[in-house]
């Protein structure tokens, strides 16, 4: 099996910011990146220490929300100089990682 080298990026941000759904277009559209997935949390919380939640009894609009991505390195480095503004930081994590890339 061939594998090669990618970058894999987390954003996390909440509903309420409605800010996912620009990223969600500027990454498909613009920066075409190579994968992306959305995934919304139950739970979770931040600096501010504030929870974010999902009960029975508060079904909140403000969860969080996970924004996660890969491609090449060198196409993950000019992405997240475009990010840079986008994102409040200490709010993207990035690591290094390998896909199968076929036979």
């Amino acid at each position: 099996m061939n594998t090669s080298d990618v970058r894999v990026v987390r954003i996390y941000l909440t509903e309420g910011q409605k800010q996912y759904q620009q990223l969600i277009s500027l990454l498909h559209d613009r920066e075409q990146v190579r994968g992306m997935t959305v995934f919304r949390g139950i739970s979770g919380f931040g600096k501010s220490g504030k929870m974010h939640a999902s009960t029975l009894l508060d079904l909140s609009l403000d969860l969080p929300v996970v924004l996660e991505f890969f491609d090449r390195p060198e196409k993950v480095a000019t992405v997240l100089e475009d990010l840079k503004n986008l994102v409040e930081p200490g709010h993207i994590v990035s690591w290094g990682a390998t896909v199968n890339s076929g036979e």
